[in-house]
């Protein structure tokens, strides 16, 4: 395969910001650990959560592993419901398949990632559903985009995303990167990241992800 798009899953096609951010509190309660203020919780959307933990309470692997299964039990019943689609993306996803396949690379866990897709009538659109183990081997958002280009057989692509994650994995995989800026992340964050293309509104992504192949 050829050119592929790679699309980020929470704060790029949908706001998952209550389901996680509802199960991360439980997670720590459940934990005893104080629960901290609003930007330092919405910045554990993103990165690995264990390594998040380990990094904010100085937690050891051990005690980050116990504290990411609470999460994800409470996540599984729960949090994944809670979520919605940004306007206009199934829109820009219906003409981008046309032109493109396109895949999910995501640090959530792979069956969440489906689940949700599944949930959201979006999967439809998505040649590939590709996410983190649920062991630890496989949960940095390189090493994602990584196993989404092995398993497509891609050889080139751009990565959409939010955070600076996206794009740093991007540019390790030597793809193309577009930031949005309507997701979790900010301007300053996805610059400093080396975003090769910053798109403010969703309906703005399928020109700049045209624009990214010629």
């Amino acid at each position: 395969m050829k050119n592929i798009v790679l699309f980020d899953l929470d704060g790029t096609l949908t706001d998952s910001s209550e389901g996680i951010l509802n199960s991360i509190c439980y997670m720590l309660e459940k934990q005893g650990l104080m629960i901290p203020d609003t930007e330092t919780l919405h910045s554990f959307i993103g990165p690995p959560l264990g390594e998040s933990l380990q990094e904010l309470y100085e937690l050891t692997e051990a005690e980050s592993k116990k504290a990411v299964k609470l999460y994800r039990d409470h996540y599984a019943e729960y949090g994944i419901k809670q979520l919605t689609i940004y306007a206009g993306i199934d829109k820009a996803l219906a003409e981008l398949a046309k032109e493109y396949p396109l895949a999910l690379a995501t640090s959530k866990p792979e069956i969440f990632a489906k689940q949700i897709l599944e949930n959201t009538g979006l999967s439809g659109y998505f040649t590939g559903i590709f996410g983190a183990d649920l062991i630890g081997g496989r949960s940095k958002k390189t090493d994602v985009i990584a196993y989404a280009l092995k398993q497509s057989s891609a050889t080139a692509g751009v990565m959409v995303g939010d955070r600076k994650f996206d794009i740093i994995g991007a540019k390790e995989n030597r793809l193309m990167s577009i930031g949005v800026l309507y997701g979790f992340g900010d301007q300053q964050e996805l610059i400093a990241a080396g975003a090769d293309q910053i798109v403010a509104r969703v309906d703005e992504l399928p020109a700049a992800i045209k624009s990214s192949f010629k």
